[in-house]
């Protein structure tokens, strides 16, 4: 089993390392372009149209920072917002009062 797994993630790293060589050749050369019309001239940018082109690949690169979150994410982050809420709503009614 761990042979397999050594081979998914060799073919992983070598499809990212792949992916990253050619956008960066072309950034450097100012041929990448983002969304088929403007130039690229942030090597961030670039950096990220790489990673973007390698997952559409199959690799297996880390999420984007903001990726979208998980339904079950999604509502506990709306319940401790809720709860916020309601809190600073008691504590202006009380100070209101003073």
């Amino acid at each position: 089993m761990a042979t397999k797994k050594k081979a998914a993630a060799k073919k992983s790293t070598s499809i990212t390392r792949n992916k990253m060589e050619k956008v960066m050749h072309e950034f450097k050369h100012g041929e990448l372009k983002s969304g088929g019309r403007r130039k690229v001239s942030n090597p961030k940018q670039a950096i990220a149209i790489g990673l973007s082109e390698a997952r559409e690949a199959g690799a297996k690169v880390p999420p984007e920072k903001g990726a979208k979150r998980t339904a079950a994410n999604k509502t506990v982050a709306k319940r401790v917002g809720a709860k916020k809420s309601a809190a600073k709503k008691t504590a202006r009614k009380t100070a209101g009062k003073r």
